[in-house]
């Protein structure tokens, strides 16, 4: 089974034909799909998701290109949300060191505070490291938690290395697709098999095949082609092995039962 480790399902790009979209994820052998929250103000749209599609998962986060509006109330309703709902993760959090303009330090204040927020429920983390690779790593060594996911990984082989020994393993998607990418295809070629998940990042980062197009979580199962071409594997061994990567990392996804509809 594929499982979707990122992907923005409640976001407005979807809200015309969700259902549809989740229908071909699930024809494709998508059995599984994260939505990590941005803000607090979509934390219902998440869960809403959640309830209504059958294998959808949440996590809950304050992303850092949304800390600009986030409030000290907005980690008390987190830490509500993460108690209330038993999420997988806490996420989408990180550091972001390409928008401009933004602050440096309340990202690094609000990363923290979720951080430590995951450390004390026990709960992997969810990573935006945009540019901000070796920020992230400085701080995940400060506040140890038990892992996580560093989603769109962009990053040197030293780097990755770094994050599996921190636990994490590395997510990769459309990227990958597009020839020019050479790096982030050696990389993924290269790394040790346990350490790589799938993601979409839906309906962001589409792949080559969709170029500027609107990504969705339908588009894994051939991305998953591509990487197993990369890595000379089959596909059905890359299935199965970043299926259980994500088993792995994300400990609660095992003992999640879907409910709601495809």
């Amino acid at each position: 089974m594929l499982i979707d480790t990122h992907c923005h399902l409640d976001a407005p790009e979807f809200d015309a034909d969700r259902d549809a979209v989740v229908a071909e994820a699930g024809a494709g052998g998508v059995g599984m799909i994260i939505v990590p929250a941005v803000e607090r103000a979509n934390f219902g749209a998440v869960a809403s998701v959640c309830r209504t599609y059958s294998g959808c998962v949440a996590a809950y986060g304050i992303h850092p290109m949304y800390v600009d509006r986030a409030s000290p109330d907005d980690l008390q309703a987190l830490a509500q949300a993460v108690e209330r709902e038993r999420p997988v993760a806490i996420g989408e959090i990180g550091l972001d060191r390409f928008v401009e303009p933004r602050d440096d330090q309340r990202q690094q204040e609000m990363f923290v505070a979720q951080l430590t927020l995951a450390r004390t429920c026990d709960l992997p983390v969810l990573l935006h490291v945009r540019r901000a690779i070796d920020q992230v790593l400085a701080q995940l060594r400060k506040v140890r938690v038990v892992g996580g996911i560093a989603h769109a990984f962009n990053g040197s082989r030293q780097q990755a290395d770094e994050f599996i020994k921190l636990g994490f393993k590395l997510g990769f998607g459309g990227t990958l697709t597009y020839p020019g990418s050479q790096r982030i295809r050696a990389l993924a070629a290269s790394l040790p098999a346990e350490a790589i998940v799938l993601e979409t990042d839906a309906p962001d980062i589409s792949p080559e095949w969709i170029a500027r197009g609107r990504n969705t979580p339908g588009q894994l199962p051939r991305i998953a082609q591509v990487l197993a071409e990369l890595r000379g594997t089959t596909v059905h061994d890359l299935i199965t092995q970043t299926h259980a990567n994500a088993l792995a990392v994300l400990p609660r996804l095992a003992t999640t039962h879907p409910h709601g509809k495809h």
